[in-house]
């Protein structure tokens, strides 16, 4: 494989940490052109900077003391990794990322955390760079407006599960396929009840049994809202209707996800559960990289298990596929209201299963007309955004009166 430019957007966040991890790994074969973050640590980004010889540095916070802090820090690591001449191109602002994700990299990886990523996840595809995909949520609120900007091929899936479904794909054509199985390792809390689940704590919530993520991608694992997210990028990514698209629980994480083909055959990709494999293959598709990670250990005895998922105790995921039925405006609606909850989760304004019953009531408002329900054909990033503000706004007027929605028709 020939040398990449790539531009890190999220790079301090546990998805670009780990690809600088990869791209350290693999010497040659990438040039960093520029890394992006929120700004929460402009020390650790002023160190990736210099490390990887960015000729860009952005990050989302803005005004004048921001700028200042972050040129000393590049001073400053300069300094200390001998390069005193390092000077990059410096961006400061809430637009800073999107223009990185504009500067025609031959790959943008978006490792940023929410919906805030969809403007540069339409910024690398309008540049034409190939896009790893790890935001999601972007892919989610903007629907046809994403699908519809991307080259066949030009997205490529970082979730550990869509990458395992892209690989999984190679096997068969498209025709043979019958069902995708998107699976799920059941978050920490496993087995227990909604009653039960009304005691948990945000500590034991962040407390996630197989994976190392940040703390929103954590705790939307112990409410399985992420793996309704993700059966909605499925069907978005693949063009795979939601009857199917199946949930399994597999709490060792080593089967990513499989597809299912027409004759009965099941094709599985199975690694041991690290974030570097998918991270290398958004990198470097269709290639693979030489010793990313350590495989699975075929001579010790090990037992793989798989049960449906209770969506009783877990009920996000038939909410997520009823939005992403809906279509239009309702995605975002859902992932800009679980955000907001998510936050009071862990300020101790709501319970573990309260969150997805505000935003199932938040849902029921959108579908009654109180947001922006435009349909998907109509979508614009402005009604995206604005459907994003009202969903975080009734979430959060909500927060509070937490007894369990009625159920929600979009």
């Amino acid at each position: 494989m020939t040398s990449r430019s790539v531009t890190i957007l999220g790079s301090t966040g546990s998805i670009g940490t780990q690809a600088v991890e990869v791209i350290d790994d693999h010497p040659g074969l990438f040039s960093v052109r520029a890394v992006a973050a929120g700004g929460a640590d402009l020390v650790q980004l002023a160190r990736q900077a210099v490390h990887l010889g960015a000729k860009q540095v952005a990050v989302a916070r803005e005004g004048r003391h921001v700028l200042e802090e972050l040129r000393e820090a590049l001073e400053h690591a300069a300094r200390a990794a001998g390069r005193t001449a390092y000077r990059p191109e410096v961006l400061t602002g809430p637009d800073a990322a999107t223009a990185v994700a504009g500067n025609g990299a031959e790959v943008v990886l978006n490792g940023i955390t929410g919906s805030i990523g969809l403007r540069p996840t339409l910024a690398a595809l309008a540049a034409g760079s190939t896009l790893a995909l790890a935001n999601k949520e972007s892919l989610i609120v903007g629907g046809p407006l994403v699908t519809a900007a991307a080259a066949p091929g030009q997205i490529v899936p970082v979730d550990s599960e869509h990458s395992a479904i892209a690989q999984c794909l190679r096997g068969g054509r498209r025709e043979e396929l019958r069902r995708l199985v998107v699976t799920a390792s059941g978050g920490p809390f496993r087995g227990m009840t909604r009653e039960q689940l009304m005691d948990v704590t945000p500590g034991q919530a962040l407390a996630h049994p197989t994976w190392d993520m940040g703390p929103v991608v954590t705790t939307n694992s112990a409410t399985l809202v992420n793996k309704g997210l993700e059966v909605i990028e499925a069907h978005l990514l693949f063009e795979v209707p939601f009857d199917d698209i199946e949930v399994v629980v597999h709490p060792q994480s080593v089967v990513h996800s499989m597809v299912e083909f027409v004759d009965g055959s099941t094709l599985v990709q199975a690694s041991p559960p690290t974030m570097h494999i998918p991270i290398a293959l958004g990198l470097s598709w269709p290639g693979r990289l030489v010793d990313v990670a350590a495989p699975c250990d075929w001579t010790t005895a090990a037992t793989w298990e798989f049960f449906p998922l209770d969506h009783d105790a877990f009920p996000a995921v038939r909410l997520a596929e009823r939005v992403g039925r809906a279509g239009g405006t309702f995605p975002a609606v859902y992932n800009a209201a679980n955000e907001e909850c998510v936050e009071a989760f862990h300020a101790g304004r709501l319970r573990l299963p309260e969150v997805v019953d505000v935003v199932a009531r938040v849902v029921e408002d959108h579908a009654a007309g109180n947001g922006s329900a435009a349909p998907g054909v109509d979508l614009s990033v402005d009604q995206v955004l604005a459907a994003d503000a009202w969903a975080r706004r009734a979430a959060s007027s909500r927060i509070g009166g937490t007894a369990p929605p009625r159920q929600a028709h979009p």
